[in-house]
């Protein structure tokens, strides 16, 4: 597939004649001659959104005193509130500290308690993110985890970047206008609940967006204000929106308060940061090699164009859509690393990947038949697996869509039954 380019940007000067400009807020369509008037579109900050830092070691005997009560405790010289999570979460305690903008997530269910591994995840709010330059933030980090872990090792960090705009509602027809690998698309249009960051809220009609897999990289697309005044935080972000001044624009105090902020987000998982630390490289061949949010902090802009490019909405048929090429740009994160080409490096599907998957979903299969399930269960187990994007991009690689895979299973497990019977 041919990659999308950028329509003409055209800026128009005081006597009403126009130019070709890198930084117009016209667009000309080629195709028909009508120009598209972005000039309304004001950004008003790229943000960190999120961090979630792992860590790796033996977690010392005296953090479990920490979860006997449901009473504030006192760790790392400060308040928390202990408690416990669900395991979809992959850790069994939490110490959440709101006004400090932490979340430590300890104990892995699959690892026990004394034996080295996986054992805590650290989250970070934006406005904690705020606060520090990435090395104050990253100390902070290594600080706390090495009062909850023994031989501690730094694993890898997940970050969000989010860019928030006003001027811009989303089309009617977003969806199919958005151009990605992913088969996982999610619009949230009437009256319903999606989480964001932990934190649930409620949205209206076609004001929502997800495209991507949280086990890999997704890009969501929704009504920032709204969101923020679902979990009580439209203060702090319209505090925000009003110190950012929008620093691509002449003038100050371009946040508009009667105007709706929508927000375009990347979410990084940390298994799709390690692709990057392993696959990017500069132009003496080192590679990123980053294992924690201070080495990756210069890489963010080159981190964020590559989602813009990962999942790009189309103007039109081989054109991208004007808002993506003001969002690439214009937006700005930390200084960003000149001469880097960002890749994620993956495993070939020819060797060890492709036939684990295989087997993997041969015992899947049997196990199923042998509870009896029918084949919408088995698929949704199948689907809430953090590795079933690298099922889909196996037999991709090898000409599959995902509708053949579902007939391919479907018949296996039928053939389970119909073979072996109760005894499968």
């Amino acid at each position: 597939m041919k990659p999308a380019r950028d329509l003409i940007r055209i800026h128009f000067d005081e006597t009403g004649n126009f130019n070709e400009s890198p930084t117009g807020r016209y667009f000309l369509d080629q195709g028909n001659g009508a120009f598209i008037d972005m000039t309304r579109i004001n950004i008003l900050g790229c943000h960190v959104d999120t961090v979630r830092q792992l860590y790796r070691g033996v977690i010392r005997p005296e953090i479990f005193a920490l979860f006997e009560g449901t009473e504030l405790v006192s760790f790392a010289g400060k308040q928390w509130a202990p408690g416990r999570v669900g395991r979809d979460s992959g850790y069994q305690y939490k110490l959440q500290n709101a006004d400090l903008g932490l979340i430590l997530l300890i104990k892995n269910y699959n690892v026990k308690a004394d034996s080295p591994g996986p054992h805590l995840k650290i989250e970070v709010s934006p406005h904690l993110i705020e606060q520090h330059s990435p090395t104050q933030l990253q100390q902070i980090l290594d600080e706390l985890a090495g009062q909850v872990l023994a031989a501690l090792e730094i694993s890898q960090c997940a970050v969000h970047l989010a860019v928030d705009f006003q001027g811009w509602t989303p089309p009617a027809d977003l969806v199919p206008r958005m151009r990605c690998k992913s088969r996982n698309v999610r619009e949230f249009d009437g009256i319903g609940s999606i989480i964001f960051d932990e934190m649930a809220a409620t949205y209206s009609r076609g004001q929502s967006f997800l495209f991507g897999s949280a086990a890999a990289l997704q890009c969501a697309i929704y009504n920032k204000t709204k969101q923020a005044k679902a979990v009580d935080k439209l203060d702090y972000w319209e505090n925000r929106w009003r110190d950012g001044d929008n620093p691509f624009e002449d003038e100050p105090g371009n946040y508009d308060p009667k105007l709706d902020v929508y927000r375009v987000e990347f979410r990084f998982h940390h298994s799709v940061v390690e692709q990057f630390a392993q696959g990017s490289h500069n132009s003496s061949g080192e590679i990123l090699n980053s294992c924690c949010y201070a080495e990756l902090a210069i890489h963010l802009q080159g981190l964020f164009e590559y989602g813009l490019d990962t999942f790009k909405l189309l103007h039109r048929v081989a054109y991208t859509d004007p808002l993506w090429t003001i969002l690439r740009s214009e937006s700005r994160f930390l200084a960003p690393v000149d001469r880097f080409v960002y890749r994620r490096y993956y495993k070939t599907a020819r060797g060890f990947s492709g036939k684990n998957i295989e087997l993997m979903l041969g015992n899947a299969i049997t196990l199923f038949a042998r509870n009896r399930m029918d084949f919408a269960s088995c698929w949704a187990a199948l689907k809430s697996l953090p590795v079933f994007h690298l099922v889909e991009e196996y037999y991709r690689e090898k000409g599959r869509s995902q509708t053949w895979l579902k007939k391919h299973l479907a018949k296996k497990l039928e053939e389970r039954y119909v073979r072996y019977g109760m005894a499968a």
